[in-house]
């Protein structure tokens, strides 16, 4: 009988920092990751197609198979390259990953 006559406990109402943290940790979480994986993602990738757009003949380049060769004949979508006296390959310019020219020489 005693228990029907005690008023239930008040619980405090959440601040507003309370209310909100979850919505701001996640907002500051996806901030982070825009800022240090995807912008710099964004950006390099937008550096290397103007790199494969600016090919021309004589290029030195590595392709993504890590065979170094000379731009012989550049197309649309496709490259010839000449990677010894004789020996030609025609790739796919997506797989021309990096110029040669600004690696250090062991």
């Amino acid at each position: 009988m005693m228990n029907f006559l005690q008023a239930a406990p008040v619980e405090p109402q959440p601040g507003f920092m309370q209310q909100y943290s979850f919505l701001i940790m996640i907002g500051l979480m996806f901030l982070v990751m825009w800022l240090f994986m995807w912008r710099p993602e964004a950006k390099r990738r937008k550096q290397m197609q103007e790199f494969r757009n600016n090919l021309k003949k004589g290029d030195k380049v590595i392709t993504a198979g890590g065979i170094y060769a000379t731009v012989k004949e550049v197309k649309e979508t496709t490259l010839l390259l000449e990677v010894d006296s004789n020996v030609t390959l025609r790739i796919d310019k997506n797989m021309v990953v990096a110029d040669p020219t600004g690696l250090q020489q062991q």
